[in-house]
Order: C-alpha cells, then structure tokens, then sequence
C-alpha cells in the first residue's frame, strides 16, 4: 500500500511553516529530520508530567521515568533485532559513538594494527581513527573512491589483510547518497578477524537495519536524523566484545563499588552510560523508532527512490548543472553544483524563496578534495516531501540561476 502522504505530513507541525510569504520546503532531511507530534507530545509530556532522575530514586516519579527510558532502549533493540537490549548503548549521537569505539576497543589495539575506513566518510569517522592512530603507532587505511561516488575496491583483497583489526565504514554516504555493500565488506572483514562498525547514520531513517543479518560488530546512529531529539544516539555492539572492552568515561551509574581504594565497574549497559544521561532525548528517541516501525519500509523507499528519480530528471534538464554522486545504488540525496555560479549564493537565494536545502562540505573534505570542488549544494529528501516540493524547488532554483547570471 502507497503512503498516506497528507496523513504523514499533517504530522509534522513545521511543515505548515512559511518562510516569508513562501511555504517551507525543507530538503535539509541529511543534516537533521524534523519531528512528527508524537515524539513532541512525549516530549513536552515528560517535562510536564514525569521529570526525574533515573535508575536511583525509589519516588514514583523517578519509577516512571525509569520504566519509560528502559523501555525505549528496548524498542531500539527490537527494531535493530539486537539479541540482547544490554547491547544498546545510549549516546550523544553518531560522533560520541564512533569516539567512544575509538577510545575503548581502541585500546584493545597495539603496534602494527590495522584500521580500514573509506574516502567517503564523515568527519566523525575519519578523525577519531586519525587521532587513535597518533596515539598508539597505528596505520590508518582507507578504500578510494571513482568519479560515480562509489568505493574502488579493485585493491580490497591488499587492504584488508591479517593485520586489520577494525573496519569503520558508512552505510550511506551523506554528501553522496551512495549506498555502500556493507554486507560484502562485513564478510570480508570477517574472514580475517576484523571486527566492522556500521556508521549508520544516514540509512536508518530510509531502509529496515538488522543487526543480526548484517552481523555487523558495532553499528552507530543519531536519534535527530531519524525523527528524533537531538543530543542523543545509539551504539549497537556485540556483548562479548562489549564486555572486553573498558569503560569510556568514569562517573555515577558506570560503576558497582567505589572506595578511595579502588573501583569495580557494572555491567552493561551502564559501565558505557556515565552519569545522568540525556532522559528525554532516550525517551524520545524511543518514540520515534517505535513510530517509524508502523510504517512499510519497502513503501517508503519506493516513494524516496521516486522522489530522487524525479528530482534528478528535472534537474539534469537544467543547463550548466554537474551532479556529483552517480552510484548505480543511491538513496535519496542528490549533490549538485551550477556551473558559474557559488554554492553558497544558490543557497542563500533558494532560502528566500522558502526552499531549505545544504551547502558546504557537508563534513566531508575527503570527497570534496576528490571532486576538486569547495563544496556541493545538497538536497536530501525524507518520505514526508513530495514532487510538488521538487517542482517548487526546481521553480526558485531556475529563478535564483537567473538572478546570478
């Protein structure tokens, strides 16, 4: 069954915002979704009816927060299909994940170690490795890309080796919209001992992750791209390498005992969760993902494949226009630039018009330095837009090309 799409949308209460005298077209979905009324509700809800600190107090209201958070790590961990919901670890987001990987299976690593990365990461799974790498006398590697915005991995069989011991990849790049075969890579890595972390930041909003298909070893996300709060995220990791792994910060709730002796830690997930987390952002977070799981993701990524299809015909029609990520497997995201004219200037007068799309590098220089670009203008779409927005969008792109020239 086909989406709903005024039902969908008549969620989201920003959609009916109007920038000026034009209604929003909000195409900016790959740095931040926006959040149906649900997740609001739950929000204003906790604050109003059920703040309190968690796991210490034994008043009522400390009880119901308690029980709401616990149970939100177990809707992420039943829609992840994790085996245990102890292998759900709350975060900041996507970067805390990646760091906190880095920090503590990062110590698990000595002299001569291997970590294999892409040249189509984020900045936040480049330069935790980089400084990892400083610090213990590691080599760092990474996959190249071709002029599609795919990965070569006509020398994969020479960088993943017996010497690698991590593999940090994205599941779907940002600035691209490249859908990498995480699958083939987790084998591969696999074959030879690697363990493989999942950046997954950008496709759980868009396609159905189990956790437990992939076998991947650790997978991170953010919960204000998948509409959620922001400041809060997930790292998924398997128990036994969890529990080698030490504790990334120290604090209350991560420890058993503590004397001026010593410390014993607890068990997960709390000797990865230091002090008084973000509740509402779990909380809230958990909403979403239980939200987004009515839906058919199948139906889904039919209507965002459509959207990017159509978006892409219109835009190839516009001349002077160079669109960088080709990859035969995209989601939808599509890179652009207009040949004399400034990313930045699009963007500013796309906005006046009421269309708000990205510009920049979007934490992506690698890619960029690639391209011998400064940078793209990005539109990225969620299930909740539709081809009137594009026709929109395409309407002030025209006009703003006009204007520049």
């Amino acid at each position: 069954m086909a989406l709903d799409l005024n039902h969908i949308r008549n969620q989201f209460p920003i959609l009916s915002t109007k920038v000026g005298k034009y209604p929003l077209v909000y195409f900016d979905n790959g740095a931040t979704s926006q959040k149906p009324r649900v997740v609001i509700d739950a929000i204003n809800r906790y604050y109003e009816q059920e703040n309190a600190n968690i796991h210490r107090g034994v008043h009522h209201l400390s009880q119901v927060s308690t029980d709401n958070y616990e149970k939100a790590r177990r809707t992420i961990q039943e829609h992840l299909n994790a085996p245990h919901e102890h292998e759900i670890i709350f975060t900041k987001g996507t970067t805390d994940g990646i760091n906190l990987i880095a920090e503590s299976f990062g110590k698990l690593l000595t002299d001569g170690d291997e970590i294999l990365i892409t040249e189509m990461e984020h900045h936040s799974n480049i330069v935790p490795w980089q400084m990892l790498v400083e610090r213990k006398g590691l080599t760092l590697r990474y996959i190249p890309m071709t002029n599609l915005g795919e990965l070569d991995f006509s020398q994969l069989e020479t960088l993943i080796n017996e010497k690698t011991r991590l593999i940090a990849i994205t599941h779907i790049s940002n600035a691209l919209g490249t859908i990498n075969p995480i699958e083939d890579i987790i084998k591969k890595g696999h074959a030879v001992g690697a363990k493989v972390l999942i950046d997954a930041a950008q496709s759980l909003q868009h396609m159905r992750v189990d956790v437990q298909q992939l076998d991947c070893d650790f997978l991170v996300f953010s919960g204000h791209k998948v509409f959620g709060p922001t400041g809060v995220g997930i790292l998924y990791g398997k128990e036994k390498l969890l529990n080698e792994m030490p504790p990334y910060q120290g604090g209350g709730d991560m420890i058993k005992t503590v004397s001026m002796s010593g410390t014993t830690y607890n068990e997960l997930p709390h000797k990865f969760e230091a002090g008084t987390p973000n509740i509402i952002g779990g909380i809230g977070l958990g909403v979403a993902i239980e939200w987004l799981s009515g839906f058919n993701f199948e139906d889904i990524q039919q209507h965002e494949t459509d959207l990017l299809e159509y978006a892409t015909d219109a835009l190839s029609k516009i001349d002077g226009i160079k669109i960088y990520g080709e990859a035969e497997n995209k989601s939808s995201v599509i890179s652009f630039l207009i040949e004399g004219t400034h990313p930045y200037d699009i963007g500013t007068l796309l906005n006046q018009q009421g269309i708000a799309v990205r510009t920049g590098h979007h934490c992506t220089q690698p890619i960029m330095e690639f391209f011998d670009i400064p940078g793209t203008i990005r539109a990225s779409f969620s299930f909740y837009n539709t081809k009137e927005e594009i026709d929109q969008f395409i309407k002030a792109l025209e006009k703003a090309i006009q204007m520049l020239r």
